[in-house]
């Protein structure tokens, strides 16, 4: 029912999507309410339904640490970023950073960490996406990713921002809705008491008392603060969650997105605490649950569905099934549109054609770049298998926390940013992001199959963020370029648009 309900909306969608500007942000009429609730879509990934419960389940409060970043990033992105990126940007945070900086050569750095982070977060929605498939329909897993794969084209070819938006927020009702209603049956079982069921997990989980304390899987403190670096400032350098910021008609209308966002996505976070706790309550000790090893059935990344099963039978496994799928397939529609677009608005439009493409031209590049994403997430996906999605999201907010958002904020906020050092920058945290994440215990150990890791962390936000920053800062304070002065000078004329708008600037920005 919601793959052809959401295909009806693609099938309108197309109908108006028939230039490259409507693909991009929806025409710029997406209202406030509308649009935070997409952004919440777009947050409440498969990565955090699935993947933060089922971490809860294995590790009671460590499991809410990856959730706890990502929501302080909401005020920030609400009070810092939402007014001046939609005053300054057109489609993608890209022309923002390209405003006061040589745009052809920054356009194309940034692009290839907008692509970069897109890949790595679509690897996280497809492994959740096919081990789900692959537990309800018992279709091998690589058939699932395929499918998941091709129904994502179908939205984001032909309805493109439009279709993707409307998806999101139908996703984000029914997640919503069905995250509430599990709660509530859960809390029903205890009397409504949170104190009684946190007494009930305690008993169940193998770990006892430990589990309403820090330790069971994070035991290093930096490995704790270096997850909350990576989700913090990662998530204010996610590039589809920017995009969003310019499907609105105005900047009161973008802060209003992200006060929304704030509001839907801080009330999910609280309770999926129930439903973790829930899961390690009512799954544990379950032999219903468990395979003949012993291991839970599917993994623990099914731990949110099997609780669904254990509250609410079939009726209601088979509605958070469907929810879980929705929200992948709309997870993986906007990190698709926001991928296509940094490929044929920022490289194509703007620094092959300089600003003057073919609008079929561009669109039909557009819709081939999509196609190739899908391709290269379906192969990736595939070779993620085994990997916890909660796990494998957190690599592409490293590397937005060490790319996007460095460069970002600083073409904003400092006027001693020049184009030299934001390049520099951009690819001193690009790469320090994949060398340590591949060193490290996610890629060098379960993927690769080394015993030892030679980076002991799992996200190096911590090292990384800090390294880019430094990198720009040093090479731009000692740029003495010509480029460097202009760089310096259009800080003025950026500053009183990003407060005011185009019509305040004046003349703008030199070239």
């Amino acid at each position: 029912l919601f793959v052809v309900m959401t295909l009806l909306i693609t099938w309108r969608a197309a109908k108006t999507t028939t230039s490259s500007a409507a693909f991009y942000n929806a025409g710029g009429k997406i209202t406030g309410l509308q649009n935070g609730a997409a952004i919440a879509g777009d947050f409440m990934s498969a990565a955090s339904f699935l993947g933060i419960t089922g971490l809860i389940f294995v590790g009671g409060f460590d499991g809410m640490i990856l959730s706890l970043g990502a929501f302080a990033a909401w005020p920030l992105l609400m009070f810092m970023f939402a007014k001046r990126v939609r005053n300054l940007g057109s489609f993608t945070f890209v022309d923002v950073v390209s405003q006061r900086l040589a745009r052809g050569q920054i356009r194309i750095v940034a692009s290839i960490g907008t692509i970069a982070v897109v890949i790595m977060y679509l690897i996280a929605q497809m492994v959740g996406a096919g081990k789900l498939i692959q537990l309800l329909f018992g279709l091998p897993y690589e058939v699932a990713v395929i499918t998941v794969s091709a129904l994502v084209l179908a939205y984001v070819a032909f309805g493109g921002m439009l279709a993707t938006t409307w998806v999101q927020i139908i996703k984000a009702t029914l997640l919503l809705t069905g995250v509430t209603l599990i709660a509530i049956l859960i809390l029903a079982r205890t009397g409504f008491s949170f104190n009684e069921l946190l007494s009930l997990a305690v008993e169940k989980h193998p770990k006892g008392e430990a589990i309403l304390s820090p330790g069971v899987v994070f035991k290093d403190p930096v490995q704790i603060a270096t997850i909350q670096v990576s989700m913090l400032f990662g998530t204010l350098g996610l590039p589809h969650i920017l995009m969003r910021l310019f499907t609105v008609p105005d900047m009161r209308q973008a802060q209003l997105s992200a006060f929304y966002a704030s509001l839907f996505m801080g009330y999910f976070y609280l309770v999926l605490l129930v439903l973790g706790f829930g899961t390690v309550a009512f799954i544990y000790g379950n032999p219903e649950y468990f395979d003949a090893d012993g291991k839970l059935t599917g993994g623990i990344n099914m731990a949110a569905i099997h609780i669904a099963s254990a509250m609410g039978g079939d009726i209601l496994t088979g509605f958070m099934s469907a929810v879980s799928f929705a929200t992948i397939l709309a997870v993986v529609a906007g990190l698709t549109v926001s991928g296509a677009a940094a490929i044929s608005h920022d490289l194509y439009a703007q620094v092959i054609k300089q600003g003057e493409p073919d609008p079929k031209t561009e669109l039909r590049i557009t819709r081939i770049a999509v196609f190739v994403i899908g391709l290269v997430a379906v192969v990736l996906g595939i070779a993620f298998e085994n990997e916890n999605v909660a796990f494998i999201a957190v690599m592409p907010m490293v590397t937005a926390a060490s790319v996007t958002f460095p460069i970002l904020l600083l073409s904003m906020f400092w006027s001693g940013l020049t184009t030299r050092g934001a390049t520099y920058g951009a690819i001193a945290g690009f790469l320090s992001s994949l060398l340590l994440i591949v060193l490290g215990p996610q890629v060098w150990v379960s993927v690769i199959g080394n015993e030892q890791p030679l980076f002991p962390y799992d996200y190096p936000g911590l090292f990384t963020m800090p390294f880019a920053f430094a990198v720009i800062w040093l090479v731009s304070v000692t740029d003495r370029s010509a480029r460097g002065e202009i760089d310096r000078a259009n800080y003025h004329s950026l500053l009183v648009r990003s407060e005011f708008g185009e019509k305040a600037a004046g003349e703008g920005a030199v070239g």
